[in-house]
């Protein structure tokens, strides 16, 4: 009953959004579930790692990638691949290492600690913004960009996250190329998989025209297709992506597919707003315990430096090769790096930590529980007046 009323509350706030040009609706979400958490009823319901991982990451990533426009993925691809890859790993080290100096003046952190921070903050999830840049810039591109990024980034930062929290409760060494091995195994692997069922599914959907049937192989392929990867120890999340862009690819194709398309959107549609409604109440719920600690001063500045890295790297690479250049300038990168809010990927890395049960991660998982909240609060509130500052229709 606990998680209808849930459903319900999700179903009155989202309907409010749509009455609003710049309502953040997880964000309220959020902040209501911080408000359930005192009441009793719903102070016992919690989100698991197992839950989010397993069955609300599957959908969410799969609507979100075949819902990219094939056109702004096609002209965005070495901007949104540089980011998730290469711009991720730049991020984890300088805010790494940033937040290692910082905290001897707060709460003195381990180096590999440090690092494990910075890698929760890393994966972006702009569900609650990408329409606000949309309706607010009148340009898609910058929401391509930071759609794009965060799908492909959630795979990058589990397999980066899981060495250092294996470095830091086993007490493995750091070996760089073993690291790199596994990363490209885990992440080439899963995208090869992606690819190659999304590519059969694609065959196999005109084997019938009943547009229901056709909708239920989309569901086997966004579930199966993770649960196959992970089978094979690749990456679940970048099996699930790479499968549902190459369905946004085949319908960038033909105008044909539409009616499919839009039967895909009626059902995925309402499932994804009723994980959205779910997740972030209970994320709001769940993080609350967590959140009564000494180091908030610590946890604001570690937010700070997560944006200020962010920029510096997004504005500093687009600035190095000439065609970047002339697509990302100083406004769109201050836009790009607001919009790269923390959400679902950094809280399943908390609770992934925070399923050790030792004293060590403790402080680790509220610092992170701290900056994500900070962050999803601060930056979609501010989406839509600094888009309005920075970008002109």
């Amino acid at each position: 009953m606990s998680y209808i009323l849930l459903i319900l509350i999700g179903y009155i706030v989202f309907t409010i959004d749509k009455k609003q040009k710049n309502f953040p609706a997880p964000t309220v979400l959020l902040v209501l579930g911080l408000i359930l958490s005192f009441i009793p009823f719903f102070s016992s319901l919690g989100v698991i790692k197992y839950m989010i991982y397993h069955i609300f990451l599957p959908p969410l990533l799969f609507s979100s990638a075949y819902r990219l426009p094939a056109k702004g993925l096609k002209e965005n691809a070495s901007i949104i691949s540089f980011f998730a890859t290469v711009g991720l790993m730049l991020t984890v080290g300088l805010l790494g290492v940033s937040i290692y100096v910082i905290s001897g003046l707060f709460v003195p952190l381990s180096f590999i600690g440090a690092l494990i921070i910075a890698s929760i903050l890393t994966p972006t999830d702009p569900v609650s913004v990408t329409t606000i840049l949309k309706k607010s810039t009148g340009d898609e591109k910058i929401a391509d960009v930071v759609e794009g990024e965060s799908l492909i980034n959630d795979g990058t930062s589990i397999v980066i996250f899981t060495v250092l929290a294996g470095m830091l409760t086993e007490g493995k060494s750091f070996d760089l190329f073993s690291f790199f091995g596994e990363f490209l195994f885990v992440s080439l692997g899963g995208a090869s998989l992606g690819i190659l069922f999304g590519w059969l599914v694609n065959k196999l959907v005109h084997f019938t025209h009943n547009r229901e049937y056709q909708v239920m192989l989309s569901i086997v392929l966004a579930f199966g297709v993770f649960n196959l990867a992970e089978m094979f120890h690749v990456s679940g999340v970048l099996a699930t992506v790479f499968a549902g862009i190459m369905l946004s690819l085949e319908f960038g194709k033909s105008s044909k597919e539409d009616e499919l398309r839009d039967k895909l959107n009626g059902f995925w549609n309402i499932i994804e707003l009723t994980i959205l409604a779910l997740i972030f109440l209970l994320i709001g719920i769940q993080s609350a315990q967590y959140l009564l600690f000494d180091a908030w001063g610590f946890a604001l500045i570690i937010f700070l430096l997560s944006l200020i890295i962010r920029f510096l790297i997004i504005f500093g690479t687009t600035q190095l090769f000439p065609r970047w250049r002339k697509k990302i300038n100083w406004r769109e990168s201050i836009l790009l790096t607001w919009s790269g809010l923390k959400g679902t990927m950094s809280v399943y890395l908390i609770l992934s930590l925070q399923s050790i049960g030792t004293g060590k991660v403790d402080l680790i998982v509220s610092l992170g529980f701290a900056a994500v909240l900070t962050s999803l609060i601060v930056q979609s509130l501010g989406v839509y007046p600094l888009s309005q500052k920075l970008i002109k229709k």
